[in-house]
């Protein structure tokens, strides 16, 4: 019998299946039925960065800002390097008018990438 995670039976494999769902679920532009895919996969697998960040992705596309920051600022304890969860975590921080949070993030994600998107946002070229 194959290993089921919890009361749910849910196995690995299932986890993974609702991972590449949610990824097409967000391309779709349905980042609240990401979100609920997500949900199991993330409280059967907590560590897992990638599926948090696919979640922060969409509740950033949901407009659900506070849950978003809070994804990409568990991504980012995990993974102080990641360049994308530092861009999109400004992103954030901007959207919610957080300008000074949000700058420091964008030159984070730039320091960390020269990608030409990253490197705009940063404004390197203002004061700091």
């Amino acid at each position: 019998m194959p290993e089921t995670s919890g009361s749910t039976g849910r196995t690995p494999e299932t986890h993974v299946i609702d991972f590449r769902a949610a990824e097409h679920l967000l391309n779709a532009r349905d980042p609240r039925g990401a979100v609920k895919l997500l949900d199991s996969v993330i409280a059967a697998h907590p560590e897992n960065t990638a599926a948090r960040l696919l979640r922060a992705r969409a509740f950033f596309a949901a407009a659900q800002l506070r849950p978003a920051e809070l994804e990409f600022t568990i991504v980012l304890e995990r993974e102080p390097d990641n360049s994308f969860a530092h861009f999109a975590l400004a992103r954030t921080y901007e959207r919610q008018g957080r300008r000074e949070q949000a700058k420091r993030h964008f030159r984070l994600a730039a320091a960390l990438d020269p990608n030409p998107q990253y490197l705009k946002a940063a404004r390197f070229d203002e004061s700091a």
